[in-house]
């Protein structure tokens, strides 16, 4: 006698769910792409033709702080004045979040892409994420469709992380988390994640179509496992890991100084002029989201010495808190992959013992561990960073002790009470009563 529940997934189900999925994952991956091209293109007028233009020598030092604070000042006032203002908090949110209103959307993606070509220190994951998942279920939750909200939520998300990694593997590791953690029971594991593989795959043939960025660095072969390098990725993962905690139990009192603030204007101008300051400390290698610059600085490693390499880890992570406590609107996770790269190059800098590729790869895993609370999503990140699949067996026994380390570490999320805004200045205005009519009294 058969046990499967009642709601389980029929075969006709399962079919009629492909169409919705691969629509869902192509959007998603054009979506990245559109913003992606366009915050290149601004990127690349603010930092190269401008400068050019008017004769800047160099970008390393006033102008790197003009831009990052007029970039600052620019998303604060769309945080103040776009409608919907530019959706929620990022320090208050996961990865995903619930569905945001459509007329939030325009000012999510301007503030995503001022962020993006300014040089802020988070990457593109869960603005794209939320762009896409509100779009999705604007879509799919009709009548006609019937596609629950949690079900677009779930396509959009693996459609975007698909085409964002150009891979579903990822998309299938955070999704079998989720599922997971909700204790969800409700068919067979691949029944439910079938269409969202769909989505994940569309959105990835779509991005490689288009020649995807990689996030590959350049390292030297990899010899082989060794029992040492166990140890190592250990050792390595959990120092990376506490460095990360530095940054979790700062979250929570920087949000709360730039948040006195009740104009976003202000505090976002404010938060730039510190981006600012902290790029030129770090240098150009400690801007932006980070994929680009951690291969130029695998490439540079050599030539750099392990304290220098450190200080740019550190000055990442500073750059991290400050830009998702500030009220930028971006991700963490790719800011924490540069951390986790440059703090593995250091310490193969100082100890030159232990291969770079097992270092990088172990300060990933635990940098990513930290921000993300997701071991799949580490071990995919620590993997795929370094390149070699030869690593993975010494990656999944040192993430065993790594993980009791940090379980037991708060997560870099802020906790607000409901209702409150984000700022002071976006609280709803009273609407003024008169008095009361004979009838009222």
């Amino acid at each position: 006698m058969s046990d499967a529940p009642a709601t389980a997934l029929t075969t006709r189900r399962l079919l009629r769910s492909v169409v919705p999925a691969l629509v869902v994952g192509i959007v998603s991956a054009l979506t990245l792409l559109a913003l992606s091209e366009l915050a290149g293109w601004v990127q690349h007028l603010v930092w190269d033709r401008l400068p050019e233009a008017w004769g800047v020598t160099t970008t390393r030092t006033w102008w790197t702080v003009l831009v990052l604070t007029l970039t600052g000042v620019l998303v604060g006032a769309t945080v103040r004045w776009a409608p919907g203002h530019a959706g929620v908090d990022p320090a208050t949110t996961e990865l995903v979040s619930a569905p945001l209103p459509l007329r939030a959307l325009p000012g999510l993606a301007l503030a995503l892409v001022l962020g993006l070509a300014g040089g802020v220190s988070l990457g593109p994951e869960n603005p794209i994420i939320a762009l896409n998942v509100a779009l999705a279920a604007w879509f799919l939750c009709r009548p006609r469709f019937g596609v629950p909200v949690t079900g677009a939520v779930g396509l959009a998300m693996a459609g975007t992380i698909g085409a964002m990694f150009a891979t579903p593997v990822a998309a299938a590791l955070v999704l079998t988390e989720s599922f997971a953690e909700r204790g969800d029971r409700s068919a067979p594991l691949f029944d439910r994640l079938f269409a969202p593989l769909g989505a994940a795959g569309a959105g990835a043939v779509t991005m490689t179509a288009f020649g995807a960025p990689t996030f590959a660095i350049s390292l030297p072969d990899y010899p082989g496992p060794a029992l040492g390098d166990v140890l190592s990725t250990a050792v390595i993962g959990t120092v990376a890991a506490l460095v990360t905690l530095l940054a979790v139990l700062a979250f929570t009192p920087v949000h709360t100084l730039f948040h006195r603030f009740r104009s976003p204007v202000l505090a976002l101008g404010v938060g730039g002029l510190v981006l600012g300051l902290l790029g030129v400390v770090g240098g150009p290698l400690t801007l932006f989201k980070g994929l680009e610059e951690m291969k130029e600085l695998a490439d540079e490693a050599d030539t750099l010495a392990w304290y220098a390499i450190l200080l740019m880890a550190v000055v990442k992570l500073v750059a991290l808190v400050v830009a998702a406590g500030a009220g930028f609107r971006g991700g963490r996770i790719f800011p924490a992959v540069f951390v986790g790269v440059a703090l593995g190059l250091s310490a193969s800098g100082l100890v030159p013992a232990v291969p770079p590729a097992v270092a990088v790869s172990a300060g990933v895993l635990g940098a990513v561990l930290v921000v993300a609370r997701d071991g799949w999503l580490a071990l995919f990140m620590a993997a795929v960073t370094v390149g070699d699949v030869h690593l993975l067996p010494v990656l999944c026994v040192a993430v065993l002790p790594l993980w009791l380390v940090v379980r037991s570490m708060p997560p870099l999320r802020v906790t607000v009470p409901d209702g409150r805004p984000e700022f002071g200045a976006l609280a709803p205005v009273p609407t003024p009563t008169g008095p009361a009519g004979p009838a009222e009294r």
